[in-house]
């Protein structure tokens, strides 16, 4: 699988690009938060001459959805994420605000993705893996063959996610980190949120959270 991976808006997300070879492909987190940005995402798509196929949330927060309207808009597809994440997309306008930014109402998710959920696009299989704690909803996104997994805002490179908003909680973060993340072979390249990728093993050995 190929990844790339574009930051957009002011809060700095990752938005990531899979394709594996199909020409069919998926975007994980589209955070566009202006116009420009989206044409970055949709001309690197239509560069590689790909056909998205899937739009997926690992949660919820203003940052990880401000470009799911202009994605449905494009290409007429819908996001899917956890159903738990429907308090953070509803609020998402009113916190916004708060940010000093603006916000559009984003569109309801085309549909919802459980725990141990499999979804694919073109020749590729993705398991969400439930990871609640910095949101209720929080899932990874999983290739068992390409041994790679998105965290969104659950595990980043060196420390995990913030627990002090709505549906955080440390305790519950933490163990679904070890138990849902840090089982996975340790090979995996961890795709988070916000900042660089890192490995399984390396946030095993040296993450503070859990040395």
């Amino acid at each position: 699988m190929e990844v790339f991976r574009l930051v957009f808006s002011p809060i700095e997300v990752n938005t990531y690009i899979l394709s594996d070879g199909s020409g069919k492909c998926a975007v994980i987190d589209c955070g566009c938060y202006t116009r420009d940005e989206f044409d970055r995402l949709a001309g690197l798509i239509e560069s590689k001459k790909l056909v998205p196929e899937l739009l997926l949330n690992t949660h919820c927060h203003l940052d990880h959805i401000f470009g799911n309207r202009m994605f449905l808009e494009r290409y007429g597809i819908g996001t899917l994420c956890h159903i738990e994440e429907d308090v953070n997309r509803n609020d998402s306008v009113h916190i916004a605000g708060l940010f000093g930014l603006n916000m559009e109402t984003p569109p309801p998710p085309a549909g919802y993705i459980d725990d141990n959920s499999v979804l694919s696009f073109g020749n590729t299989e993705l398991k969400a893996l439930l990871v609640p704690g910095h949101s209720a909803g929080s899932l990874a996104f999983y290739s068992e063959k390409d041994k790679i997994v998105f965290t969104g805002d659950a595990l980043f490179a060196g420390s995990i996610g913030r627990t002090d908003l709505k549906g955080g909680d440390y305790n519950t973060l933490v163990t679904g980190i070890r138990n849902r993340l840090f089982s996975l072979p340790a090979v995996t390249v961890v795709y988070p949120g916000h900042g660089e990728q890192s490995t399984i093993e390396t946030e095993i050995n040296t993450n503070p959270y859990f040395t």
